[in-house]
C-alpha cells in the first residue's frame, strides 16, 4: 500500500467510527481540571527534579573532586582543618 492510501484509509475508519459515537452525557467538575493540571504540574516538577538528580550532582562532584585535587596537598587534611577551628578528625 502507498502512502497516500493508507493515510485515506485510517482516516476513513476514524470518520466512522466519530459519527457512530453517542455522547455521554456527562458532567465534568472544575476537580477534573485541577487535576489534570496538578498532574501536569507534578510530571514537570519530577523531570525537573530527576535532571538534578540524575545529571547535577554528579557532575557537581566531579567538580569538587576537581577543586579538592587542586588544593595544597604538601600539608595533611587533618592539620589544615583543625588550623581552620574544626575539632580535627
Amino acid at each position: 500500500m502507498k502512502q497516500g492510501s493508507l493515510t485515506a484509509v485510517c482516516l476513513a475508519v476514524v470518520s466512522m467510527f466519530s459519527i457512530w459515537a453517542t455522547p455521554a452525557f456527562a458532567y465534568l467538575g472544575p476537580g477534573v481540571g485541577l487535576s489534570a493540571m496538578g498532574a501536569f504540574l507534578a510530571l514537570v516538577i519530577g523531570v525537573i527534579l530527576a535532571f538534578f538528580g540524575f545529571i547535577w550532582y554528579p557532575v557537581k562532584r566531579l567538580l569538587r573532586k576537581g577543586n579538592a585535587a587542586g588544593a595544597s596537598t604538601s600539608e595533611p587534611r587533618q592539620k589544615r582543618h583543625a588550623e581552620s577551628g574544626g575539632e580535627g578528625v
